[in-house]
């Protein structure tokens, strides 16, 4: 940020934010392609800022209102998220949307490997993973007060037209992969079963906040995508991360021996969950997964859009994320047969 714009946010900061002192500087995290997010250090503490990245925004994207309205409603109950502190909705402030929240210290643990624990280390943090995922999908939203806070009907429906549109707008060469992929999520659609919970939309490890000496969660952040849906569309984006490489850039689990590692199997992850929210085993997963493979095929597609629109919070990890697209899509195709 700017000279300019820290004056700003320090001026809206004094007048919303209770017992804050300025002045602050701003440290940008690398993490957050789709919202920039802020380290702000204080007199008065340490703070988070996130808000709408800068130029022409795809409608209903980035939106930072619905993760403060969200994170603000989850405070007190099972999932662990930070106290928000203020949401700046007034866009001449800092040119976009923002909001501040408080700074947790804890780990964010990229590779689900791991590769640094101990196997017994390695399970208790996945358990924790599985508890947590649960809580979410366990939210009383009456007592939340997030009775409408998505549409009602068909989730998957609603969520295959959002992101083929989403993707149509972002697009910018023909995906063989991904036109096929589209036509078999819409012919191999699931009925409506009922469930209808809130879902965090981008679940996996690396949007988590650990305790640093022990597997407890402190934070899950990034909700972006948060709304009301169908549960599966959480546990199967879980599972699709690990079907990616291990690393820093993949941040999958794929060729792991989890068995010598302490990690569970992807079917012993889905039992443990189902165990804990009580519901039965789960039919047609294969349609679950490949839909979370062709959902985060469309947000890479946007990534790269807005890379080369110059709107990208890192243009040039922007672009190397968006070749990943084809990928996504074949990875999706594969999932289709999904056996466990």
């Amino acid at each position: 940020m700017t000279p300019v714009e820290l004056d700003h946010v320090c001026a809206w900061m004094n007048a919303h934010v209770a017992g804050f002192t300025g002045p602050i500087t701003a440290t940008k995290f690398d993490v957050g392609q789709s919202n920039p997010t802020y380290r702000l250090d204080s007199p008065s503490g340490c703070y988070v800022l996130r808000r709408k990245p800068p130029g022409v925004l795809l409608k209903s994207a980035h939106a930072v209102d619905r993760e403060f309205k969200v994170q603000k409603a989850l405070a007190g109950c099972e999932v662990p998220v930070p106290k928000m502190l203020g949401l700046c909705e007034d866009e001449t402030v800092l040119g976009t949307q923002f909001y501040v929240m408080e700074h947790i210290e804890g780990r964010n643990l990229v590779d689900p490997s791991m590769p640094d624990a101990t196997p017994t280390e390695r399970a208790a943090v996945i358990k924790e993973m599985s508890r947590v995922l649960a809580a979410i999908h366990s939210v009383d939203l009456v007592a939340a007060g997030l009775t409408e806070y998505g549409p009602p009907g068909h989730y998957f429906e609603r969520q295959l037209a959002r992101w083929s549109k989403q993707y149509r707008a972002s697009e910018t060469e023909n995906i063989p992969a991904m036109e096929q992929l589209i036509t078999w999520l819409t012919d191999n659609m699931p009925a409506d079963d009922g469930q209808r919970t809130l879902v965090h939309g981008d679940y996996r490890i690396d949007n988590m906040l650990f305790a640093t000496d022990r597997p407890k969660c402190l934070a899950v952040l990034d909700w972006e995508l948060s709304t009301l849906g169908h549960p599966y569309a959480d546990l199967a984006g879980v599972i699709m991360q690990w079907q990616l490489p291990p690393g820093g850039e993949g941040r999958g689990l794929a060729g792991v021996d989890r068995e010598q590692t302490g990690l569970p199997s992807d079917g012993a992850f889905i039992a443990d969950y189902c165990q804990r929210r009580g519901v039965p085993e789960i039919e047609n997963f294969g349609f679950y997964l490949a839909f979370a493979f062709f959902r985060m095929a469309a947000i890479l597609q946007g990534v790269k859009k807005r890379a080369l629109d110059g709107n990208a919070a890192n243009p040039e990890k922007g672009l190397k994320l968006g070749a990943f697209v084809p990928h996504f899509a074949e990875l999706g195709i594969g999932a289709t047969d999904w056996h466990g």
